[in-house]
């Protein structure tokens, strides 16, 4: 039975969900039809000429990247441009393309955490951690008699759900007080007169996309003119998502040796920079694969003596410095994010029956390096 499209995106978006996205992302299907066969999917950072040839070499269906193609607004994919040139021969090829870009940096393990594995950095944990599982708690008040047919109605919207189980809820029974006004038309008690009802209170969570969905529900299924509920975000307790990673070297070294071993282990096109002294002792790391000094003090603050990341600025750069801050190496943005190639290529290949292969040759523009 062959694989399909359809089927690589449902792993896809269980490894990195959607939701783990920034708002400016563009995640997804980027052309394709989701019913159509795989047997072969070729990965990579940057959707390229190149790389949409070597798609073709290898009869691939589909191309994974963790690059969008069309990220900025785009009203035309015309074959005359340089993206939708790509398009057309994607499409004319019957390849499909798929990106996870900002919701695999947050993801774990994702992009960062395939850095950090590359560099001998364990016991990592985020950066700057965000929530996986964004939840409400609802909180309903229900005449004692309509509990089961108002959570029901919850339950069908999706609300109770908690791990492997479903249906999940809390109820306790107490006193509801009210006194109906003007032209309030109420199912229990009559306007002008205090009325005390014996009520449920219903709890339970839902996944907050599902917000509006559970609302219409409990409107629909509550006896009340008015239903008395409450709405409460949950914290994460775990947070383990986010972007970036710190945790420590299995082997301390100094930064002149780390350097050493992070442009062994990365091959960046145009070499890799570095910011301190050279004798610095190592053993705390942080990584963030891609553009990373947006999460410089987050680093600062979590006492990391070295940074691994991408795209640094000179004056971000500087004033980490003056103040104290990690040392620093970037070891540019292609090179900080290929090894998520590997970790996507072999979840793939593990969870299903396809061959995965990655693109090697690096899609870095920064190719040469001239000193003088």
């Amino acid at each position: 039975m062959s694989t399909t499209v359809a089927e690589v995106i449902e792993v896809l978006d269980r490894a990195y969900p959607r939701g783990l996205a920034e708002p400016w992302d563009s995640v997804g299907l980027v052309c394709g039809d989701p019913g159509e066969p795989v047997d072969t999917i070729l990965t990579c950072v940057d959707v390229t000429e190149d790389v949409v040839a070597a798609a073709i070499g290898m009869g691939a269906q589909l191309i994974v990247a963790h690059h969008p193609l069309l990220l900025r607004g785009v009203d035309s994919v015309s074959a005359d441009t340089d993206k939708g040139r790509i398009v057309h021969r994607l499409i004319r090829s019957g390849i499909a393309l798929f990106t996870a870009h900002t919701n695999a940096d947050s993801a774990r393990p994702g992009v960062s955490d395939a850095l950090a594995d590359v560099l001998d950095v364990v016991d990592t944990f985020p950066i700057e951690p965000r929530s996986s599982t964004v939840l409400d708690k609802w909180v309903v008040m229900v005449p004692e008699g309509n509990a089961e047919q108002v959570s029901e109605a919850m339950f069908a919207a999706g609300a109770g759900e908690v791990g492997e189980y479903r249906d999940c809820c809390w109820s306790v029974v107490g006193t509801g007080q009210f006194e109906a006004q003007g032209s309030a038309d109420p199912t229990i008690g009559e306007v002008g007169s205090r009325t005390r009802v014996d009520e449920e209170r219903l709890e339970m969570v839902a996944q907050r996309r599902l917000r509006r969905a559970v609302l219409t529900a409990l409107r629909g299924a509550h006896p009340y003119e008015e239903p008395a509920f409450d709405i409460l975000e949950l914290a994460d307790t775990e947070m383990s998502t986010g972007l970036g990673r710190i945790g420590r070297l299995r082997e301390p070294t100094t930064l002149a040796g780390f350097a050493e071993l992070v442009a062994a282990r990365l091959h960046t096109p145009s070499g890799v920079r570095v910011a301190g002294s050279s004798q610095t002792a190592v053993g705390t790391v942080a990584v963030c694969g891609g553009a990373g000094d947006s999460l410089l003090e987050a680093v600062a603050s979590a006492g990391a003596d070295v940074y691994v990341t991408a795209d640094l600025r000179h004056h971000p750069a500087d004033e980490n410095r003056r103040r104290g801050g990690p040392a620093l190496i970037d070891a540019g943005h292609w090179a900080t994010e290929f090894p998520w190639c590997g970790q996507v290529s072999r979840m793939l290949a593990a969870e299903l029956h396809v061959t995965v292969s990655v693109h090697r040759e690096p899609t870095d523009p920064f190719a040469v390096v001239t000193r003088y």
